[in-house]
């Protein structure tokens, strides 16, 4: 007889958390009661405890559980990326606001303050230069005006040849303009510049200068400073035609603020003659000391003295010329500002008159051999004094950022050396000779 096999009765339910969500898993069956393993008689030996895990492959109770479950990572990660736009739009708002907030309760600095050069330019464009605006901008104005003037002038000696304008600037402040002619009818080279310098005086330069400006802070390690100057050297084609120079200019030095705290005028004006004509020296010097006479009769002896001492040629004990004015230094201890800004204002008007006359007169004079070689000479003399005598040369190029083709267009076109040159007895070349080696009272 067969044994009735036990009826399988459906297996309770024991439910298991995982995460936040309940799924109910079957208990074994009492079929699968069946083929488990008999019991020992020897007693299990007790396990660790381990914490349960989570059945994350338990199966959910319906399709829908199995979605959800499913799409459970995915709605995580899409609640992630739509917080983060949120994220970064909430800093930005702070990061900018911060900014706009900070630009109206404190003044933001972007860049450097501007120089002493940006803040006269600003007051040039804005309000123009008046008799009330700081002795730099008024001395640039009249530079400017006298150096159209002059090139005015003397372009209508020679029209066929134009002058060459150049135009320039320095990094540091300032520029110029140069205006040259080479090798024309009348003039084998001509430059008229101007000068327009801002920069800043390291120590050893302002102790120096302090020597004749006491005014100067003894203390500073550097000193902004400003310098402008008209210069002009002709040399004509005819040796009977002298060449002719001319340099005024105005230097201070201002804190940073750009107020001034030293200031001096400097310059003046001689004549080189290949060949002397004693009415063109005459005409020369009475015109300059006419100018001189409107403001102090002392000034033409004095500074026609400076001169002749000035342009000394050492090493060939000669004068480079005959000689006109020269000074420098001209401060407040020798007279206010406003007079000797005058005084240099007359000089300069008082040089066409004193110099056009004479190279009119001369340009078209014949000429031969001996009188260009003697011509070429003179202007060895010339070009010696300028490179190893001149401080204005010396100056203008240890000053940074020079512009040497400006400060050296004083030298000639040509010039000539010959070993051991004597002047023959009695000729006109023996006699300009006495003259450099002896200087003369014109007027």
């Amino acid at each position: 007889m067969i044994a009735a096999t036990p009826r399988l009765q459906r297996a309770p339910k024991a439910i298991f958390l995982t995460s936040s969500r309940r799924y109910p898993l079957p208990l074994p069956s009492a079929q699968a009661r069946c083929y488990a393993a008999p019991k020992s008689s020897t007693p299990p030996k007790p396990r660790p405890y381990e914490p349960e895990k989570p059945l994350v492959s338990a199966r959910p109770k319906t399709s829908q559980d199995a979605t959800r479950l499913a799409n459970l990572p995915k709605q995580e990660e899409a609640k992630q990326s739509v917080k983060a736009p949120y994220i970064r739009i909430a800093v930005g708002v702070v990061f900018i606001g911060s900014i706009i907030y900070s630009m109206f309760t404190s003044p933001l600095q972007l860049t450097e303050a501007p120089s002493i050069a940006d803040r006269d330019s600003i007051s040039k464009r804005e309000s123009g230069v008046t008799e009330k605006s700081p002795m730099r901008l008024r001395m640039e104005a009249l530079i400017k005006e006298k150096q159209s003037e002059i090139v005015a002038a003397l372009q209508e000696l020679d029209p066929a040849n134009k002058f060459r304008t150049d135009t320039w600037s320095r990094p540091a402040g300032g520029g110029g303009t140069s205006c040259v002619q080479q090798d024309g009818n009348v003039f084998e080279k001509a430059g008229v510049n101007t000068s327009i310098v801002y920069g800043t005086l390291p120590r050893p330069a302002i102790e120096k200068m302090r020597v004749n400006h006491k005014a100067i802070d003894p203390d500073v390690d550097s000193l902004e400073f400003f310098a402008a100057g008209l210069s002009l050297v002709l040399h004509p084609q005819n040796p009977n035609a002298p060449t002719v120079h001319l340099n005024y200019r105005y230097f201070e030095t201002m804190d940073n603020d750009g107020k001034c705290n030293a200031w001096w005028f400097g310059g003046g004006t001689d004549l080189t003659p290949t060949y002397l004509y004693d009415e063109d020296a005459i005409h020369f010097h009475k015109s300059i000391k006419d100018a001189c006479d409107k403001h102090d009769r002392g000034y033409y002896p004095r500074f026609k003295q400076w001169c002749d001492k000035y342009f000394y040629i050492p090493h060939r004990q000669e004068s480079r010329g005959i000689g006109g004015i020269f000074f420098d230094d001209l401060d407040g201890q020798e007279k206010d500002q406003e007079q000797l800004f005058s005084f240099v204002k007359d000089c300069l008007s008082s040089f066409l008159p004193g110099y056009l006359p004479i190279v009119t007169r001369r340009k078209d004079m014949p000429f031969g051999e001996r009188e260009k070689q003697w011509q070429q000479l003179r202007r060895g003399r010339y070009v010696e004094f300028n490179l190893v005598n001149d401080r204005g040369t010396s100056f203008g190029l240890n000053t940074p950022s020079a512009r040497v083709e400006s400060i050296l267009m004083s030298l000639p076109l040509t010039a000539r050396w010959m070993y051991m040159h004597e002047a023959e007895k009695g000729s006109r070349e023996e006699r300009i000779l006495g003259v450099l080696k002896q200087p003369v009272e014109w007027v």
